[in-house]
């Protein structure tokens, strides 16, 4: 980036940042903040170890150093300006979680435009805050938009503060679904009566909540399109699947047609073919369910994560908190593009022809020195794919 290039955005910052009021998170005083300053060079330089006392007022902190990207931690500590970890002295943390969409399974990079790929990302917010909310129970959420390339959700339930790196792996791998299997999964329900002389036990998958739920809806929608398959068309379909032959095949037809509703409840001892079956869909439901955090974020009990009502550095956006009712007409193109950006045009010298999403309309900028909406132009020269054009 040259450096009339960086002057004209450090400037455009400090512009944002004197019509803005950012909001701080709470216990801000314990938490220690950093800042990436506008320096020169191929590296960007981390300012960090401050507290609030050492930046002073956030407002005029702000104006003054007009910062390229701005982080506060989600540990709290007894001296958070303290220039080691240990002397900071831990008494807790946020149980933060970041969403990135580069690192999507779903995102095919090269093919998604950047508004594609952040529809998807918002997809996976979705599964994740389902997981937070209808799994463990966790109300106290705050869902921002990164500014980047997604999301990030912080919970600050009392219950988690004290979790260490350990616990907070366990749930990693939960809403991720590592090394989740169907034996893990399922429990033990005696069955009585019917005629039988002795009591016996069938494996039912816990329908009620968690991973059981959502499998067992899976095998629910795998019942009611066996069925509507009929016989014939449902045992060449299930031949098709791996370690299933024909026999078996048509096995587990007639077993899911004679005990739709056990299916249905979560039963997979309707047959013993319809084991594999069962494991198949626990292993798509992972796949296609699972919430693709960064995992690294959520253990790190002592992580920077950027601060909501700032701007991106790397694309000019502002990073946004959200509520849950604002969510599904957030769009991060439109809703996250700062105010102080629209309404005139700048030239810019652009290095490779680009196609631009923002604002509602698509833009497409030829290699050359261009005139451009300045919102355009930030978010080229963030992305060092433009130059602020010589006047």
């Amino acid at each position: 980036m040259e450096e009339r290039t960086r002057a004209y955005l450090r400037g455009r910052f400090g512009d944002f940042y004197r019509r803005s009021e950012v909001q701080l998170p709470p216990r801000a005083d314990d938490r220690e903040w950093g800042y990436i300053p506008w320096t020169s060079g191929p590296d960007t330089t981390m300012v960090r170890h401050k507290s609030t006392l050492d930046l002073g007022n956030t407002s005029a902190f702000l104006e003054r150093e007009r910062p390229r990207h701005v982080y506060f931690s989600a540990g709290f500590y007894e001296t958070p300006g303290a220039s080691t970890m240990e002397q900071k002295n831990w008494l807790g943390s946020d149980l933060v979680f970041d969403l990135d969409a580069d690192h999507l399974p779903s995102v095919t990079l090269g093919e998604d435009t950047y508004a594609q790929m952040l529809a998807k990302c918002k997809d996976a917010l979705y599964r994740l805050l389902d997981f937070l909310e209808r799994d463990f129970g966790f109300e106290d959420l705050t869902v921002t938009f990164s500014g980047g390339r997604g999301y990030h959700v912080h919970v600050r339930d009392e219950g988690i503060h004290d979790l260490e790196r350990e616990q907070r792996r366990e749930i990693v791998d939960y809403v991720r679904g590592n090394e989740l299997e169907l034996d893990s999964l399922v429990r033990e329900e005696t069955v009585e009566g019917l005629g039988l002389k002795n009591p016996t036990n069938k494996r039912v998958l816990p329908a009620d909540g968690g991973w059981g739920r959502r499998v067992t809806e899976r095998l629910g929608e795998f019942a009611d399109d066996l069925l509507e398959r009929g016989e014939d068309d449902a045992v060449e379909y299930l031949s098709g699947m791996e370690g299933i032959g024909e026999k078996s095949a048509r096995a587990i037809y007639n077993a899911v047609a004679n005990n739709t509703e056990a299916v249905r409840a979560g039963n997979v001892d309707v047959h013993p073919a319809f084991l594999k079956v069962a494991r198949k869909y626990v292993a798509e439901t992972v796949e296609a369910e699972n919430a693709p955090i960064d995992e690294p974020v959520t253990t790190d009990t002592n992580r920077l994560i950027r601060l909501p009502g700032t701007l991106h550095g790397g694309s000019g956006l502002q990073v946004q908190r959200l509520t849950r009712e604002q969510l599904d007409d957030f769009d991060p193109l439109v809703d996250a593009v700062p105010e102080t950006f629209v309404g005139h045009d700048i030239t810019v010298d652009v290095q490779e022809e680009r196609t631009l999403e923002l604002l509602g309309e698509t833009l497409t900028v030829r290699p050359g020195v261009v005139s451009v909406p300045e919102y355009a132009g930030v978010f080229l020269m963030a992305r060092g794919t433009a130059e602020k054009a010589k006047q």
